[in-house]
């Protein structure tokens, strides 16, 4: 029992509890930036890109809770969430290693095999490694936040989830801002198979750290509960009967992460065609193509750099975050925060020529992504029961998937209802986005406005 008593951590445990997520965020984070120019160069228009990206939401939906429950009962020398932490990150670094190499591996099975394979093959191959990937890192991602209930005292679960924002913060930081770094400081253009390579590294490696460092509580599941298959509407039935809170909660977290998608999904492209006015490129000659090539790497850069600064004040604010969360509340410090990023989305959406202004408005954004990644995950944590961790941050994960599949194909498809011709060619409305990214935004916060906080 001396063994299973919950000691409270110090910076150094917190900071070790926080490697791995750095790995998982390094990792996420250059899908976000990178999948748009790979998939867009395959042949992706903005409606088949936005279909694309429905592999985070769909597998966030049905893996997060079937693995949460998973880990729930495991019982394995290792741990109950290690194996999954660890075997979602191994196969990741598969993942992000084929992504970029999707045409390459195509045409080797094609000349292996002596066979033609369909024009579309190299997309659909690359599509196929983006849903592996989301997949496995929701199967890291579920069970690493339930990770937080089961190691970390009570009273420090606003503190620990925001050492996850700050990790979330430096990880994204470090992804985005490696490549604009070296090009400004060595004049060298780091090639996008080597920033997904240098993922695959940072979120293997950070996770097996994370995985010797934190040492998990023995859980010995009762004879009922080793017979007790997990059954998904009684699972969900028992998450809305934790509290009437617990709803409140689910649509704040619903319309907040429509909200934030708006932006992480399209932002690249955004800079690529709004900001640095690149046309369309997913239907044009190889030529064309060749013509924008500067345009659409700075475009690039440009975007990396803007989610560098994003996840810099993510970085930086997400420790007083939290513990202005602590004095305050978590629902006073979530309602500011998430209206400060719906006002720069506001900006972004009418001030697309000046990079500055967008740069800034992406740095203010930054303060409600600390508060994102933290606060909503600390104000369900006070409702969950002993032994349901993973189970109930599995069902809480389809309120922040559930979103996705909307900004993937109705936003995608207005974006791509949207064009306008221009000198070089059609382009497209990406600034519309953040329009409806700032009216989601406003309403979760009325939502959160109307949550009671647990005291504690």
């Amino acid at each position: 029992m001396e063994e299973n008593v919950l000691k409270k951590f110090n910076t150094a445990k917190f900071l070790s509890f926080a490697l791995g997520f750095f790995g998982l965020q390094f990792a996420w984070q250059m899908r976000i930036i990178l999948s748009g120019p790979v998939t867009e160069n395959l042949g992706a228009s903005p409606f088949l890109f936005g279909l694309i990206w429905l592999a985070g939401p769909f597998t966030g939906m049905v893996v997060q809770p079937l693995i949460g429950a998973l880990s729930d009962k495991t019982t394995s020398p290792f741990g109950r969430r290690r194996p999954y932490l660890l075997g979602g990150a191994l196969l990741s670094a598969l993942a992000l290693w084929a992504l970029p190499n999707s045409e390459l591996i195509t045409n080797f099975i094609s000349s292996t095999l002596h066979i033609k394979l369909p024009a579309l093959a190299a997309l659909c191959f690359a599509a196929v490694m983006i849903w592996i990937l989301d997949a496995c890192v929701n199967i890291a991602q579920g069970p690493y936040r339930a990770l937080v209930p089961d190691v970390v005292p009570q009273e420090q679960h606003s503190i620990a989830n925001s050492y996850i924002s700050l990790a979330i913060g430096l990880g994204s930081v470090v992804a985005a801002g490696t490549a604009p770094f070296l090009k400004w400081a060595f004049n060298y253009q780091m090639s996008i198979n080597a920033q997904f390579i240098m993922a695959a590294l940072a979120f293997s490696l950070g996770m097996i750290w994370t995985c010797i460092a934190i040492k998990e509580r023995r859980y010995q599941p009762k004879e009922e509960e080793k017979s007790e298959k997990f059954n998904f509407i009684k699972s969900l039935k028992e998450f809305f009967a934790l509290s009437p809170e617990v709803g409140k909660i689910c649509w704040m977290q619903f319309f907040t992460w429509i909200g934030n998608m708006c932006m992480m999904i399209y932002f690249t492209q955004y800079c690529i065609h709004t900001v640095f006015g690149v046309p369309d490129l997913s239907g044009v000659s190889e030529v064309i193509k060749s013509s924008y090539d500067s345009a659409v790497l700075a475009g690039t850069n440009f975007s990396s750099i803007c989610f560098a600064i994003f996840n810099l004040v993510c970085f930086i604010v997400a420790i007083p975050i939290g513990v202005l969360s602590v004095k305050y509340g978590n629902k006073k410090v979530h309602i500011i925060s998430m209206l400060s990023m719906a006002l720069a989305f506001l900006g972004m959406a009418f001030f697309t020529s000046n990079v500055k202004v967008v740069a800034l408005l992406m740095a203010i954004s930054g303060i409600g992504w600390a508060s994102i990644c933290a606060l909503p995950f600390a104000m369900l944590s006070q409702y969950i029961k002993p032994g349901t961790e993973g189970s109930v941050m599995g069902i809480f994960n389809i309120f922040i998937a559930g979103p996705q599949v909307f900004v993937c194909t109705l936003v995608s498809w207005i974006i791509n209802k949207c064009s306008f011709s221009t000198a070089g060619g059609v382009n497209y409305h990406w600034e519309y986005t953040f329009l409806i990214g700032a009216v989601c935004l406003i309403t979760a916060s009325v939502i959160a406005s109307r949550v009671k906080d647990k005291k504690v």
